[in-house]
């Protein structure tokens, strides 16, 4: 079938929204007219070659929510008129890692950015020139309607906003379960998030609900230290240098059980400071993305070993997409999750590269996108 989407045809250029043909599911797959897709920092990532796809054009998009509108041969979790959220990681439920309880390291996750569908490995989604296009990990949210394979397709309830579903397709479970599950904080712990956009936001949510005693939000833009306050942060500042000795002065210098990492951006230089807002024996947990090219870090290696300290990296937070997604919307349902609050702006497709530049300057919590009659 033949629709649009916001494309990268290049390294640091632009989006452009071009027609696209997305095709018909085929076994094992789902067509989703999309209401509702996130703004994430991982899809900026693809304009500066942070990370790397197979190759361009890119459809780009990997958080977002819709409705099923028809179904492939055997599926069987969902039917046409679902609501659903789109998973950037698919979740099969039987590799050796969905056996082991570890579904956001799905094997399905060696596709994600080769560009071919998992279901047949062939390129199903092409230009108006016939051109083959990469979708963000088998996805492609920026796009009013999807193919996907049903490994990334979760059911919800149907009295749930679909702008706040979209944020459960990566930046609130990736968040909130670097607090909750790769973190594992707990109650009475003393927590730092560094940086708090929406995927902060979240783990800063997730430290409240987990008991945390302080927890302490690092950021350079004073109005997300202002929402974090809200969000329950118990103090903020604008660098770990700020941070460093007030968090000595009020731990009595035990420092932080748990330190979140959740920076748009993450440089190895930085690595070794972080570590050292982490207490002896905690964890510095690192969400954020950094260049898959970046291989240089700054750490001191003997403190690592002599405070027995723990670097711990985090891919959706740990979470099951299957189970946690589910969970976390009914957490919203029940007033103890704040998504609503974390959608600063609205958008339609064509203003997705407004929407990113106020990303990057720092005027969103997060922005999304969502699709109306004109885009159907």
């Amino acid at each position: 079938m033949k629709t649009k989407g916001a494309l990268l045809r290049e390294l640091n250029s632009p989006w452009k929204i071009e027609e696209i043909d997305i095709g018909d599911p085929k076994p094992h797959e789902v067509k989703i007219k999309m209401q509702a897709a996130g703004m994430c920092h991982s899809d900026h990532h693809l304009m500066t070659g942070g990370i790397p796809m197979g190759g361009f054009p890119i459809l780009g998009g990997h958080e977002g929510a819709g409705i099923v509108e028809s179904v492939g041969e055997g599926v069987t979790d969902v039917e046409p008129g679902d609501h659903v959220v789109l998973s950037f990681i698919p979740s099969c439920g039987k590799c050796p890692s969905c056996q082991a309880g570890q579904a956001n390291l799905c094997d399905f996750g060696m596709y994600l950015l080769q560009g071919e569908a998992v279901s047949d490995h062939t390129f199903r989604i092409h230009t108006a020139d016939g051109e083959n296009v990469y979708p963000m990990t088998l996805l492609g949210t920026f796009s009013p309607y999807m193919v996907v394979h049903e490994a990334s397709v979760v059911k919800i309830d149907k009295d749930i906003p679909f702008e706040v579903a979209a944020l459960c397709g990566c930046g609130i479970p990736t968040g909130f379960g670097s607090s909750t599950r790769s973190g594992d904080v707990r109650p009475g712990e003393d927590v730092a998030i560094v940086g708090v956009g929406g995927v902060g936001t979240a783990a800063l949510q997730g430290a409240v609900l987990a008991g945390a005693r302080n927890i302490f939000a690092i950021d350079p833009v004073e109005w997300k230290r202002e929402q974090a306050l809200k969000f329950g942060a118990t103090k903020a500042y604008a660098t770990v240098d700020e941070a460093m000795g007030d968090i000595a002065g009020i731990t009595a210098g035990g420092m932080c059980k748990k330190v979140i990492v959740t920076v748009g951006e993450v440089f190895g230089k930085d690595i070794d400071s972080w570590m050292n807002l982490t207490s002896k024996g905690g964890t510095c947990v690192l969400t954020g993305m950094g260049s898959m090219l970046d291989t240089e870090v700054t750490l001191n290696f003997s403190m690592l070993t002599l405070m027995q300290k723990n670097l711990q990296g985090s891919i959706f937070g740990g979470a099951n997409p299957k189970l946690d997604i589910p969970n976390l919307l009914s957490l919203f349902k029940a007033g103890k999750l704040n998504i609503t609050d974390m959608i600063t702006r609205e958008y339609r497709l064509d203003q997705i590269n407004e929407g990113y530049a106020d990303m990057l300057e720092g005027r969103n919590i997060r922005g999304v996108i969502r699709y109306t009659e004109e885009d159907w």
